[in-house]
């Protein structure tokens, strides 16, 4: 019982401070949480028998790092969206190329049989 949620503790950290690092990085919340509720439970279950592994207190390690990355990137990182008029030419440059396109098509060599 104690190897199982040493091994899910350590599963959710590895996947927090993966997540903690990509764009999405406020996803990693969630299995941040579910690595220390696995990794309490881990330590719990190994202070009774009375030998407390260092792989849930490098489990502990790798989810503090990544909720403090997650944090990081929360408070310092700015969405900013900026000149939205070039986004917009580009839409309706798009928009005209496409019409030039298909009207340059033959569909009458086009048969239905």
């Amino acid at each position: 019982m104690k190897r199982l949620f040493t091994i899910l503790a350590l599963t959710a950290a590895i996947i927090s401070v993966i997540l903690s690092v990509l764009p999405v990085s406020n996803l990693a919340i969630l299995p941040a949480i579910a690595s220390l509720i696995f990794g309490l439970i881990a330590f719990y279950l190994s202070k009774k028998t009375g030998e407390v592994k260092k792989i849930i207190q490098f489990t502990f390690l790798l989810t503090i790092i990544s909720l403090a990355i997650t944090t990081y990137k929360a408070v310092f990182t700015k969405t900013e969206v900026t000149n939205n008029t070039e986004l917009k030419e580009k839409e309706t440059e798009s928009k005209e190329n496409a019409i030039e396109d298909l009207e340059e098509l033959d569909l009458d060599d086009i048969s239905l049989d």
